[in-house]
C-alpha cells in the first residue's frame, strides 16, 4: 500500500531546530568537486534520494566518494577530463536537477552516456536544455516526446554561445555553464530575471572564473577547478514549511538555525513579510560564498496580496507552501506569470488548486497563475501526485484544518526532506503515517 499521512488539527508548533542541507548546493557540490583536482570534503550534504542519485552517478563514472562517521563526504576529484564512461545508464530517479545539470556536463565528455529517470521525471520537459546544448555543438537526443531518456554522444567540440534565456531557470543556466567550461572561448548567458547562482558561486570558490554583469553571465572555459571543503547550509525551501506552519498556528515561536540566505533564494520570505508575517533574520555569516543565518518566526495574521513578479524566480520552489499561507490569509492572494510551476514534479498550479478546493478554499486557476480566497481550511483527501512539495504543504495545512487532512502518495518527500515527518511531529504537528 502506498504511504499516506493523516494530519489532525494541532494547537501550535514550537522549537529551535535545524533543517537538512540545501538541495541545490548539495547537487552542485557533488558535481563540481568531482571535476575538480584534489580532495574536497562536503559537510552537511542533503542525504535525500535526489542528491544520492547524483552521488551514485559520479561513482559510476569513476569518482571515489567516501562517507565518514561524521556524515561528511570526501570526494577525490579527477579534474575536468577525468570522468570515465559508465557501464550502464545513469539513473537520476526523480531528480530534475541531476538530469538537467548532468546533460550539460556530459555533453562535453569524450564518451557516450544515457540519462534516465523514474516515471515522473520521464514526463518532464527536457527540450529546454537540449536546444542550447545543441547550439553549442552537443550530440544530444531526446525521446520523441522531448523528454528523457537523454542519449548523449561525444561531440567534435563544444562551441561558445550567447544565449538569451527564454525561461527563468537556474537548471537551464547551470546546464549551459557546465558545458561552457569545456568550450573553446567565453560563453555568455543573458537572464531576464536573476535566478539562483549556486553554480557560479561554487565554481568561483573552487578557483574557476564566472563573471556576472547585471543579468549577463560570462563563463570562462578551461580553468582548472581546485578542490576545497564545502559546508552546505540548511535549505531555505525546507525551512519554509516550518516557517509557514509557525505563522498560521496560534501562540507559536520557532528558531531555525544556519539556513542558507542567498539573496536569490529568499523571495518566499519577502512575500510572507508583505503578507504581514513576523520574520527576523539574525546571526548572519558567510559559508564560502553563501550567506547563512538564523530565522526567527512567530504566529502572525496574514493578509492577501498581489505577489510581485520580481519574487517569482527566487521563490519558485516555495509556492506550494506559500499557497497554504494564502489559504489562511484574509482576502485574496494573486500570482500571475508563474507558468514555470506547471513543469515541476507535478503541474503545481492545477494540483494545488485541486487540493485547495478539496479543503474548501475557493480559488481561480489561470494558465500562468492562481487567485486564492483566504478562508477556513477544512479536511479532505489530497492526492499529492507523488510531488514532495505538494505533500509537505498540505501536511502543514492540517495544523489549522477543521477536520483531518489525508495526503496520499507521500513517499517522494524523501527526495528532498527525509526527516520531515519526525521533525514536524516532534514540534507538535498532530500527524500519523500509514503504509
Amino acid at each position: 500500500m502506498p504511504e499516506k499521512y493523516i494530519v489532525n488539527p494541532s494547537s501550535n508548533i514550537n522549537g529551535t531546530i535545524s533543517v537538512p542541507g540545501d538541495k541545490s548546493i548539495s547537487h552542485r557540490s557533488l558535481i563540481l568537486l568531482s571535476i575538480s583536482e584534489g580532495i574536497g570534503k562536503i559537510s552537511g550534504l542533503l542525504e535525500s534520494e535526489d542528491c544520492l542519485a547524483t552521488l551514485n552517478i559520479f561513482k559510476k563514472m569513476g569518482i571515489e566518494i567516501i562517507k565518514d562517521k561524521k556524515n561528511s563526504y570526501t570526494i577525490n576529484g579527477k579534474g575536468l577530463n577525468g570522468l570515465k564512461k559508465p557501464r550502464e545508464n545513469l539513473n537520476c530517479g526523480n531528480s530534475g536537477t541531476s538530469m538537467r545539470l548532468l546533460a550539460g556536463l556530459l555533453s562535453a565528455q569524450n564518451f557516450s552516456s544515457c540519462l534516465i529517470g523514474d516515471e515522473s521525471l520521464t514526463k518532464r520537459p527536457m527540450q529546454r536544455i537540449s536546444l542550447p546544448l545543441l547550439k553549442m555543438g552537443a550530440d544530444i537526443r531526446l525521446s520523441k516526446n522531448k523528454t528523457a531518456p537523454i542519449n548523449i554522444n561525444p561531440s567534435k567540440k563544444i562551441s561558445p554561445i550567447e544565449y538569451n534565456m527564454p525561461i527563468d531557470s537556474a537548471q537551464i543556466k547551470s546546464s549551459i555553464i557546465l558545458a561552457g567550461i569545456y568550450a573553446s572561448s567565453e560563453t555568455k548567458i543573458i537572464e531576464n530575471v536573476k535566478t539562483r547562482n549556486h553554480t557560479e558561486n561554487i565554481i568561483n570558490y573552487l578557483n574557476g572564473r564566472i563573471e556576472n554583469f547585471n543579468n549577463e553571465i560570462i563563463v570562462y572555459p578551461n580553468i582548472k577547478l581546485t578542490a576545497k571543503d564545502i559546508d552546505v547550509p540548511g535549505d531555505i525551501s525546507s525551512a519554509m514549511y516550518i516557517i509557514v506552519g509557525c505563522i498560521i498556528s496560534k501562540k507559536s515561536e520557532v528558531i531555525i538555525k544556519n539556513v542558507g540566505l542567498n539573496e536569490l533564494r529568499i523571495g518566499g520570505i519577502e512575500i510572507l513579510r508583505l503578507m504581514g508575517a513576523k520574520i527576523e533574520i539574525k546571526n548572519v555569516k558567510s559559508f564560502g560564498l553563501e550567506r547563512v543565518g538564523d530565522i526567527y518566526v512567530c504566529s502572525s495574521k496574514l493578509t492577501g496580496i498581489n505577489i510581485p513578479d520580481k519574487y517569482i524566480a527566487s521563490a519558485i520552489d516555495e509556492f506550494p507552501i506559500l499557497f497554504i499561507a494564502a489559504a489562511s490569509a484574509s482576502g485574496k492572494t494573486i500570482i500571475r506569470n508563474a507558468r514555470e510551476l506547471k513543469y515541476k514534479e507535478s503541474d503545481r498550479l492545477s494540483v494545488m488548486s485541486e487540493g485547495l478546493i478539496r479543503c474548501k478554499i475557493n480559488n481561480i486557476l489561470y494558465e500562468d497563475g492562481i487567485e486564492i480566497d483566504g478562508g477556513k481550511v477544512c479536511g479532505g483527501i489530497i492526492d499529492s501526485h507523488g510531488d514532495h512539495r505538494i505533500a509537505m504543504s498540505f501536511s502543514i495545512a492540517g495544523i489549522i484544518s477543521k477536520e483531518p487532512i489525508i495526503i496520499l502518495n507521500t513517499e517522494n518527500i524523501s527526495t528532498s526532506f527525509p526527516n520531515f515527518y519526525r521533525l514536524v511531529k516532534d514540534m507538535g504537528l498532530n500527524i500519523e503515517r500509514e503504509f
